[in-house]
């Protein structure tokens, strides 16, 4: 196939998209958003990750979303209770503290959810996505997972090599894998929430043996960067809507590493792995999310200042961050207008 084909297929690709899960004029609505700041590093071993939700607020998100029509509540950030003598658990490192916050972080969710309003989490680590999606299940009921990320963080507390609950959240989140973890201080509250059939990876290339055994075992659906390359990421989300709505349309929960996006773009981050989204796909992936009409929650976790070389990297991975949540809720790279726009008259 030429190379002005292969185009030609991914536009239709995209445009059927549109057609079968775009609502119409959805982009044109006004959207309640809750921001949930979650200032938690104790998922993972480096300090700063706690800073994002502040630098991304100061990024202007908050004015951002209102100028695109959003109704925007800041809720603030979450306060987090210091831990004494959490000692390991097995492999699992920090697990009381890692426990609790997520315990509180579930609650904000739910409060939010109960309000009308799409949940924006602004992390901290990767762990805190164990709360997150409690707590919007929890409100909702049955929903989809998309799990934006280099890494599957699907590792169980007795298979993780690091012990680290940043890569293990999905774990103690799907109902297949309960059998498979063990009891854990502060970890009681936890209710896997999601089915295996319920979950799709985008953009995964930094992935253990362990995972790829149980991402294998359990057949879920992952788009690696393999397919990424090879599908285009117009066709990627095409099949992505159409193994998601395939029965019942579910809410959609959004988990997004700023990681998944190649360090090229969004190098302060924790554990960054090269070969990953461009900014163009990494936009894309919302863009399409948004225009399904069932975006209900969104995670945005793991900027971490201090491993930006610059202040220019930082500077990138923040505003990377922040694009991506507007694409969430309706911005469009080829602008738009309100519905009841006219042009002005001499």
């Amino acid at each position: 196939m030429t190379f002005n084909g292969l185009c030609a297929v991914r536009a239709r690709a995209a445009f059927s998209v549109l057609i079968r899960h775009h609502p119409r004029h959805h982009h044109h609505q006004s959207r309640a958003v809750g921001i949930i700041g979650a200032p938690f590093s104790k998922g993972q071993p480096r300090g700063g990750v706690e800073r994002g939700p502040d630098l991304i607020r100061a990024a202007g998100l908050v004015q951002k979303l209102q100028a695109q029509g959003c109704d925007v509540k800041d809720f603030g950030n979450l306060a987090f209770e210091e831990v004494p003598d959490d000692e390991p658990v097995g492999r699992v490192r920090r697990p009381r503290a890692v426990g609790s916050a997520n315990q509180r972080l579930a609650q904000a969710v739910h409060a939010v959810k109960k309000v009308g309003r799409t949940s924006v989490m602004l992390g901290g680590d990767h762990s805190l996505a164990i709360g997150s999606i409690n707590g919007h299940a929890s409100a909702v009921g049955d929903m989809s997972v998309v799990w934006v990320d280099a890494h599957a963080d699907i590792n169980t507390p007795l298979t993780t090599p690091t012990g680290n609950v940043h890569g293990q959240p999905v774990s103690y989140l799907l109902r297949e894998l309960q059998s498979k973890i063990p009891t854990l201080p502060n970890f009681s509250w936890i209710k896997p929430c999601i089915s295996a059939k319920d979950i799709v990876y985008i953009g995964l290339r930094d992935v253990d043996p362990e995972e790829h055994y149980i991402l294998r075992h359990l057949a879920i659906k992952v788009f690696s960067m393999t397919e990424v390359d090879s599908l285009g990421i117009a066709r990627v989300m095409e099949e992505t809507c159409d193994y998601l709505f395939s029965s019942v349309k579910k809410p959609i929960h959004l988990s997004y590493d700023i990681d998944a996006i190649d360090p090229s773009m969004t190098p302060a981050t924790g554990t960054p792995a090269v070969g990953g989204l461009t900014y163009r796909e990494g936009i894309y992936i919302t863009e399409l999310i948004c225009q399904t009409g069932l975006l209900s929650a969104v995670d945005l976790v793991e900027v971490n200042p201090l491993r930006g070389r610059t202040e220019e990297e930082i500077q990138s991975t923040v505003d990377t961050a922040v694009d991506v949540l507007l694409g969430c809720f309706g911005r469009l790279r080829g602008g738009s207008h309100p519905p009841d726009y006219r042009m002005p008259e001499p």
